[in-house]
């Protein structure tokens, strides 16, 4: 890419291919010259501004400055008296004078905060929304649903065929490897899971089954036509039962054609994060139902992203991924090159045909500037994948915002509940 200043106000960029994100990708600051050249010129820019700056000494143009940072207690940012965007009336922006933000430790805090007042917003979880929900005339609050978040949950098996560096053995024993290279075992494993139940009893009935890798939240990025592996026992024991894997000891957990039984470890950071470790909980019941013993353990955040990115010791795992507006920004998880590409990450060259296939549509759909044909070649990668099933998802929360009823121009979307630039107070 080539950069030109054709003018005080006009950059010319110029891309080595076709880029139809780029727009959206443009997310760098405009930086004071007057403090910042020096440091491009002696090579030290990376360095000038790091964790150990003030913040009062960080300079930058947006529509709010820092005027107090006290560690682990609050944040307040001052309007910017000389941000440049104003109104269709010529005000200057933004309204708000002061945004204050207080910090606390838990989400149980933060909740609580927004019960006495103390707090304007609040983001609901499932399990509060009952409790809410009857408060908001008293409260002088409304609660906002904002339809399905963009991250996505999923169970997913690791199918790495590489060894461990220090001891040469196989990451995934061989005949797990067997099993979760399957595709109609992870079929099976799909059709055990249900998905209406982890809705109701892990997001409270405020959620969505999830069928496709990219979520509803992106409009008509998204394919509502992907298969869809409905909870169905019957059919995944049908599945088990025509690869030949069946129980033949009574014990409950079904054997290959080699007589190992079919079972594994499944980890999530259930320590830290109830909810995902109680969907990990309903996924582990689900499978043993149609035998398969899934042990589940809930490890630490910490060594779940150890497994994950640099031990590759694990066998199977329910972890999320944030999503987007725009697809491309997943192109780092699904491109087969990639080290998110968590199932088998790093490939020299794809592995399955299918993989190649999903890879091609992500480059092709990044530089297909055609809206529609861009749609359909991200269509074509989530029938792919939803097809063969390298990951199974659960279920998208509902965005739940609860807002003070002393704002004027609030605007809850999918992507917000305002831009805070034209809020502004009624109560004052």
């Amino acid at each position: 890419m080539t950069v030109t200043a054709l003018d005080d106000s006009t950059v010319r960029m110029v891309l080595p291919t076709p880029f139809a994100p780029f727009l959206r990708s443009m997310g760098t600051a405009i930086y004071p010259e007057h403090i910042l050249a020096p440091h491009v010129d002696a090579g030290t820019f990376s360095d000038v501004w790091d964790i150990e700056t003030d913040p009062a000494e960080v300079i930058g143009t947006g529509p709010f400055t820092i005027e107090s940072y006290t560690p682990e207690d609050s944040l307040v940012l001052r309007r910017n008296p000389g941000y440049w965007l104003t109104d269709a009336d010529g005000n200057r922006l933004p309204y708000l004078d002061t945004v204050t933000m207080d910090f606390v430790e838990t989400l149980e805090d933060e909740f609580e905060a927004f019960q006495a007042g103390q707090a304007d917003v609040h983001g609901v979880l499932g399990e509060e929304f009952a409790t809410l929900e009857p408060l908001q005339e008293e409260g002088n609050f409304t609660i906002h649903k904002r339809g399905p978040g963009f991250g996505t949950t999923f169970l997913s098996f690791n199918v790495n065929p590489g060894a461990n560096p220090d001891t040469g053995a196989p990451l995934v024993a061989p005949e797990k490897l067997a099993w979760f290279t399957n595709a109609d075992f992870r079929r099976a494993a799909a059709h055990s899971i249900d998905k209406q139940r982890i809705v109701e009893e892990t997001l409270h009935g405020l959620g969505y089954p999830q069928w496709s890798s990219i979520s509803p939240a992106t409009g008509d990025f998204h394919n509502p036509g992907v298969v869809k592996y409905r909870y169905d026992l019957d059919e995944a024991n049908d599945i088990l039962d025509d690869l030949g894997w069946v129980d033949t000891d009574g014990d409950g957990i079904r054997e290959d054609a080699g007589g190992v039984p079919i079972e594994f470890k499944l980890v999530t950071n259930g320590v830290s994060n109830e909810v995902r470790g109680q969907v990990t909980k309903i996924i582990a019941e689900g499978l043993r139902s149609v035998g398969i013993g899934a042990a589940y353990e809930p490890i630490e955040f910490g060594e779940l992203v150890t497994q994950l990115t640099s031990t590759y010791d694990w066998e199977t795992m329910v972890i999320g991924f944030t999503g987007g507006p725009d697809p491309y920004s997943g192109i780092g998880f699904w491109h087969s090159s990639e080290a998110l590409h968590l199932w088998n990450p790093n490939q020299e060259s794809p592995a399955t045909e299918w993989e190649a296939e999903i890879d091609s549509l992500y480059i092709q759909a990044s530089q297909e500037l055609d809206h529609g044909e861009r749609v359909k070649l991200y269509h074509r990668a989530q029938a792919i994948a939803a097809e063969n099933a390298p990951l199974i998802y659960t279920a998208l929360s509902e965005r739940l915002s609860a807002v003070r009823n002393v704002f004027g121009n609030t605007t809850p979307t999918l992507y917000g509940i305002w831009d805070v630039r034209y809020l502004y107070r009624t109560d004052v």
